[in-house]
């Protein structure tokens, strides 16, 4: 059965079609065979019953005077006046059951017993020809005026009615494969015809690698078809499917400029401060040129100062690499999300509680530029919702499953809304900020698992990772 599913379908309804052609041709051909054995039995049985009457009015007489010679000489002119030489042999017996005379002499000798010649005879009412042998053997009694003269069998020659089935069987077969031939092409044709439409589409989904192909309007079916229907519903889907990666790339681009503008402000105060400070060494360096230990200390400051901004600025242009997809995760990545988020926490005079408790090996299997959205994301929107001096923290641990991640704030909690964003995949609700939405996303992406937990002094969202993580998603 699966290597018959897995023939072509056109080929199948072809095959089918064959098999039911063939079905209905042996049915059909065994009933023709049927009608036609009975009508030659009828001929046959006909044709014995008007011998053995006319046999009985003819012989009648004469096997009452056991006149042998007359009895033989009516046999012969009774053989050679048979349609196409059907009686073959004819042996008559007298009332004692001996054999008085028959058409070949040698063979049933007078005075030998009758019942030895007509020991497989059939009678006329259970005459048959469905056997294959060319001689049927007929025994019937000799009666005249009502009076029980005699027996006699006969041998009827019917080879030209076994020789009619047979011709007739071979025309039937032969006309049968020709029509089930025929009949399997069309089918082969018509399905094709008829399968063309999902062929088409067949063959337009597979050439998707990752949104489906629409099928162009020259090659769409009648619209007025079922599947004409069916194509114009892949169309709109394909369509949606577009539409919505669009709209999902346009969502990530916009959440990315969200999240660099959030952080442009407090970048800017974590880079004028130290540049105020650095401002302030050169002054010192050209106003106390002559004063080497002046000039060391301010170099210091200096290197410092500089080496804090370096750090800043790489981390900003790390986060907002479009090459990252396929880098794989490490420990400065956290270093990176805390320099990013840190110039947020101190604007707001937050207290930030930095947990990270992994070894290199154990990040290494998460790719680097969604955890790194995901992480700052969920620590900028923590940021927002603890308020001044209130308590951010993120943790990061190793799991049996994976990597679990748990950033905890110490705001009110998530509105409804924002409930829905994080942890449904029902439609956006107008309004609002897309960076929880993204969240949910990156983390569907790699089969992460979100949950949430809201208590009075602290609010957790926990993300568990599998460790399978980057090989599927």
């Amino acid at each position: 059965m699966s290597r018959f599913i897995r023939i072509p379908l056109t080929a199948r309804v072809a095959l089918v079609v064959a098999g039911l052609m063939v079905l209905l041709g042996i049915a059909a051909s065994q009933q023709i065979l049927t009608i036609l054995g009975r009508v030659q039995t009828e001929r046959v049985r006909e044709l014995a019953t008007a011998h053995v009457e006319a046999l009985s009015v003819a012989l009648g007489p004469l096997v009452l005077r056991n006149d042998v010679w007359e009895v033989y000489d009516t046999l012969e002119r009774a053989a050679s006046v048979s349609e196409k030489g059907r009686i073959a042999f004819t042996a008559v017996s007298d009332a004692s059951g001996q054999v008085l005379a028959a058409t070949d002499p040698r063979r049933a000798p007078v005075g030998s017993p009758f019942e030895a010649l007509a020991m497989t005879a059939q009678t006329l009412d259970a005459l048959s020809l469905s056997g294959s042998q060319s001689i049927l053997q007929l025994k019937a009694p000799l009666v005249f005026q009502g009076r029980l003269v005699g027996q006699i069998t006969s041998e009827l020659n019917v080879g030209d009615l076994l020789a009619e089935r047979a011709r007739v069987s071979f025309l039937l077969v032969f006309w049968n494969a020709i029509a089930t031939a025929g009949l399997a092409l069309v089918g082969l044709f018509a399905t094709r015809r008829i399968m063309a439409p999902i062929t088409l589409l067949a063959e337009r989904m597979g050439r998707s690698a990752e949104a489906p192909e629409p099928i162009p309007a020259e090659e769409l079916p009648p619209s007025q078809t079922e599947f004409g229907r069916l194509a114009a519903t892949y169309n709109a889907m394909a369509a949606a499917v577009r539409e919505k990666a669009e709209a999902e790339r346009r969502l990530a681009a916009r959440e990315r400029f969200v999240s660099l503008g959030r952080l442009s402000s407090s970048l800017a105060h974590e880079i004028n401060n130290p540049l105020g400070g650095l401002l302030n060494a050169t002054d010192t360096i050209r106003n106390y040129a002559d004063n080497p230990q002046v000039v060391r200390r301010s170099a210091e400051l200096l290197e410092r100062g500089l080496k804090h901004l370096r750090d800043v600025v790489r981390a900003t242009l790390e986060q907002n690499r479009i090459d990252r997809s396929g880098v794989s995760a490490s420990l400065a990545d956290f270093e990176d999300l805390h320099l990013l988020v840190g110039p947020e926490v101190r604007r707001r005079a937050q207290n930030l509680v930095w947990d990270i408790q992994i070894a290199p090996q154990d990040v290494a299997p998460f790719p680097a530029s969604q955890l790194r959205q995901i992480l700052l994301n969920l620590l900028l929107n923590a940021s927002a919702a603890a308020g001044e001096n209130g308590d951010v923290g993120l943790c990061v641990a190793s799991a049996t499953e994976g990597l679990r991640v748990v950033v905890s704030d110490s705001g009110p909690g998530l509105s409804a809304d924002a409930r829905q964003r994080l942890l449904s995949s029902q439609p956006v609700p107008p309004g609002g900020g897309v960076g929880l939405r993204l969240v949910h996303d990156l983390v569907q992406d790699l089969n992460g698992q979100i949950h949430l937990s809201e208590g009075e002094v602290a609010n957790q969202i926990e993300i568990l990772f599998p460790s399978t993580a980057r090989d599927e998603g």
